[in-house]
């Protein structure tokens, strides 16, 4: 069952919301696609009409805060240089809900794999496919699929890389409080090229990490997720079995909310998002140890300031590219993706829904390298849920040093 689902009391004012650089970068490419798995609520099985419609009615509420996305994107054609603007035109057309039901598919179907079964995370996942974020032209911006599972719920958002995220998730489901006092389709064989597996590390871990790292560089600078980061991408570097004098890159979201002057809201709307791109030579990566890594990765987030901001902005404007350069995508590089900085295991919704058993983001920008990184469902844990190679992976699972940091 699908449903166009509008603002319910829409008092935005705002008809027209300009891009700027940090979000104009990302429309070559695809999607946001994060959702949460639930174990089903008991309320579910005695109300269901009524859950699915008041999962409906939150959503028309969360809207009213998050109005531009209920829009599409605009476009102007500038006459002197032909070239094309794009805006969000906030008409509040409407975001499609989508109820749809898997019941051959469990909560364990989904955890319990070493790898992420790809084809059935990513049938949880509306809009999927080879959609680009410029096609909110003609296309929503915002979808919502609501999935029930044998025993279990998953609630897919798929929306443009233009603002909102985890904040609009999390309010969406906050709003299932106050007033809680379908498709069918078979699920094909996993079969991908690629493999995609979920490791968790704990607080514990992350901490003797840091306290490696920054021994190692006698500083107190490299924090926790550095150090992790830094262990990860020799870990998969050293498994890839690259020659020594081969570049290797990671590349990093560096938010600039807090970096700007003065600092962004918390509920600015837009990306503000920079990529910091982080290269070594593969012998040095592996050779000079976690802490010299870590450090270095330390020292090139650190350069993004405000001067940068502006530089950068600046710069786009004159010559735009997209966020994933074509040659750090070929390279044999990580790209991060997402960061644990969002409570999302945090909250329980109650009345049977709980806290979220599982955190996982769809199949859209998913190539070689590719890193999405969450909060753990445990306190001061971090999940890494990487697409790699299968050889890659198979060697990482033997690499005693990995494994050590890691549960997969």
């Amino acid at each position: 069952m699908t449903a166009m689902v509008v603002p319910k009391n829409p008092r935005e004012s705002t008809t027209r919301m300009e891009l700027t650089p940090w979000e104009l970068q990302f429309l070559p490419h695809g999607p946001i696609q994060k959702g949460l798995l639930f174990r089903k609520p008991k309320l579910l099985l005695q109300e269901h009409g009524f859950i699915m419609g008041h999962l409906k009615n939150s959503l028309e509420r969360t809207l009213d805060l998050f109005y531009p996305l209920a829009g599409r994107l605009g476009t102007t054609v500038n006459g002197d240089d032909d070239t094309t603007c794009f805006f969000i035109s906030c008409n509040g057309a409407g975001v499609p809900f989508i109820h749809a039901v898997a019941d051959g598919v469990t909560v364990g179907d989904v955890l319990d794999p070493a790898y992420v079964p790809h084809e059935i995370v990513s049938s949880f996942f509306p809009l999927d496919g080879a959609r680009k974020n410029h096609h909110g032209v003609a296309e929503p911006l915002l979808a919502v699929q609501v999935t029930e599972l044998a025993d279990g719920i998953f609630i897919g958002c798929t929306h443009e890389s233009r603002g909102g995220g985890w904040n609009f998730v999390l309010a969406f489901l906050q709003f299932l409080v106050p007033n809680l006092s379908g498709i069918r389709y078979d699920i094909p064989k996993y079969s991908d090229i690629r493999a995609r597996v979920s490791a968790r590390t704990n607080s514990s871990v992350g901490t003797c990490l840091k306290a490696k790292a920054n021994a190692e560089t006698a500083t107190d600078r490299i924090s926790s997720l550095q150090a992790l980061l830094a262990h990860f991408w020799r870990s998969v570097t050293r498994n890839r079995r690259l020659p020594g004098d081969q570049e290797t890159t990671y590349m990093l979201p560096i938010g600039m909310r807090s970096r700007v002057d003065p600092p962004l809201p918390e509920q600015y709307f837009g990306a503000a998002v920079q990529a910091g791109i982080v290269t070594m030579k593969v012998g040095e990566l592996l050779e000079l140890g976690l802490g010299r890594v870590a450090l270095k990765m330390n020292e090139v987030i650190s350069t993004f300031t405000e001067e940068e901001a502006s530089k950068f902005c600046e710069s786009w404007a004159k010559n735009p590219t997209p966020a994933l350069p074509r040659e750090v995508v070929l390279s044999n590089a990580l790209l991060a993706s997402s960061w644990p900085r969002f409570n999302v295991y945090g909250n329980d919704f109650g009345r049977g829904w709980g806290r979220p058993v599982a955190v996982r983001s769809g199949g859209a920008n998913k190539c070689d390298g590719k890193t999405t990184i969450f909060e753990g469902a445990e306190e001061g844990s971090i999940d890494i849920e990487a697409c790699l190679s299968p050889s890659t992976l198979e060697a990482l699972m033997e690499d005693a040093e990995f494994m050590n940091a890691v549960t997969i």
